[in-house]
This record gives C-alpha cells, sequence and structure tokens, in this order.
C-alpha cells in the first residue's frame, strides 16, 4: 500500500493500452452524452469529426479506469476534491488504443488534519499513434503513513 508520504514530484508512470469500442462508444453516449456526433456513423459525418467519436467524458472516464487499476487502487486514497483543467485535443475513434501517463506535479501535507496530505497529478492520454487526445490536473487526498509501518 502506498501512502501520501510515498509519492514524490516529478514521478510518473504508465498505464495501457486500453481499446476503444464503437459499441462502448455508442452505449456510452447513450446514456450520458447523446449527441449525434457519439450515436452512430452517420450523425458522425454529419458533423465536424467526420464520424463517430467518443465523448470526452467517455475518455475521461478511461482515464480514470486506468489511474484506478494502476495506481488508486493500491494507494490509501481519500478521493478527489476536484480537477484544475480538462482538455479534450483530439477526438477518440473507436478501434484507438488509449495509454494513460500519470505524474505527480506536487505533495502538500494538510495544515489542518495531520493524517493526510494533498497530491497534484498531470494525466496525459495518447492514442496508438503517440498524439495526446486528452490532459487532465486533478486533485487527490491520501492518508499519511501510519506511524510505525514500514515505508515501501
Amino acid at each position: 500500500m502506498r501512502y501520501f508520504d510515498d509519492f514524490q514530484p516529478g514521478e510518473a508512470s504508465e498505464a495501457g493500452p486500453y481499446v476503444v469500442s464503437r459499441e462502448e462508444i455508442i452505449a456510452f453516449a447513450k446514456q450520458f452524452d447523446p449527441q449525434p456526433f457519439h450515436l452512430s456513423d452517420e450523425g458522425g459525418r454529419e458533423g465536424i469529426f467526420g464520424g463517430l467519436i467518443a465523448s470526452g467524458w467517455h475518455t475521461a472516464s478511461i482515464c480514470h479506469k486506468l489511474a484506478v487499476e494502476h495506481l488508486l487502487s493500491k494507494t490509501a486514497s481519500l478521493g478527489s476534491p476536484g480537477l484544475d483543467e480538462l482538455r479534450w485535443l483530439k477526438p477518440v475513434r473507436p478501434g484507438d488504443a488509449l495509454t494513460a501517463r500519470f505524474e505527480v506535479l506536487s505533495t502538500t501535507p494538510s495544515r489542518s488534519k495531520a493524517d493526510r496530505g494533498a497530491i497534484k497529478f498531470r494525466f496525459e492520454v495518447r492514442n496508438q499513434h503517440g498524439e495526446v487526445v486528452m490532459t487532465e490536473v486533478a486533485n487527490a487526498l491520501f492518508a499519511r503513513r501510519p506511524e510505525g509501518s514500514a515505508a515501501k
């Protein structure tokens, strides 16, 4: 288990690839973002994207899934107070293989609660061509290492 104290600014890791299917793009869009360019090839061709694309919220969800599987599930995560920035830079299309990179930007011990600290991360999602499709600056809270427990 990793605690707040185990993270260092500049540390980075990657997860993926995650291949996005046409079916999941449409299913996500039907439930959460039912715009024509997310719902069908035809709707996508009629717009500026030239075909079906994933919702940006879907891309952000995939990034979060990779973050949980690769990073957060192995930590003393206490959740997140929110994002500072979220940018969708290129469309994600069916068959794209997404890789997420997670970089620690800063670590700040809590001034009011000694048992926790905040970590600012930069997430970057790339497709199989190495193109950055999404960036995010996120804040997360982590428990401090309990006294007497060994560092990992």
